[in-house]
């Protein structure tokens, strides 16, 4: 995973550290003491859509350290445009991100916005992602579909 830590970016107002790591996808995550008090859609879609992560644009991560094995996560997700109520690749950012700066230790419990919680364990240069998956959607393309 190539590592970011040190990204300076201005954004709604305010001079923010960033760090980015692509998981898969890409994602730029930033800590505060209290995530419940960030406008995570209007902060998100800045930094969604900043020159810095042009021209793909990146996922935000909204981290809040809540213990030595245990951190908070709010998502803006690109595609979504809009804060998601679990994210596992960037419940895997944040983890690996705050691991890197000494903030937590593997395993680390991620509470999603949803409630649920994602563990992600980092051991011998690999990472692990643990918690439920859903079935939440199906659906039928039929033939006029594939059409143009």
């Amino acid at each position: 995973h190539s590592m970011d830590m040190n990204i300076n970016l201005s954004a709604c107002g305010l001079d923010l550290l960033i760090s980015s790591i692509n998981t898969g996808v890409p994602h730029a995550v930033l800590f505060f003491d209290d995530i419940s008090k960030v406008d995570v859609d209007k902060l998100g879609r800045e930094i969604r859509n900043h020159g810095y992560f042009a021209p793909e644009g990146t996922n935000v991560n909204f981290v809040q350290i809540t213990s030595s094995n245990s951190l908070r996560v709010r998502t803006f997700e690109r595609g979504v445009e809009g804060e998601t109520l679990a994210c596992g690749t960037g419940s895997v950012a944040a983890s690996l991100i705050a691991m890197a700066r000494n903030s937590v230790t593997s395993p680390v419990k991620v509470q999603t916005s949803s409630g649920k919680i994602l563990t992600v364990y980092s051991e011998n240069g690999k990472v692990f992602l643990q918690g439920d998956a859903r079935f939440i959607f199906k659906g039928e393309l039929n033939e006029e579909a594939y059409k143009y």
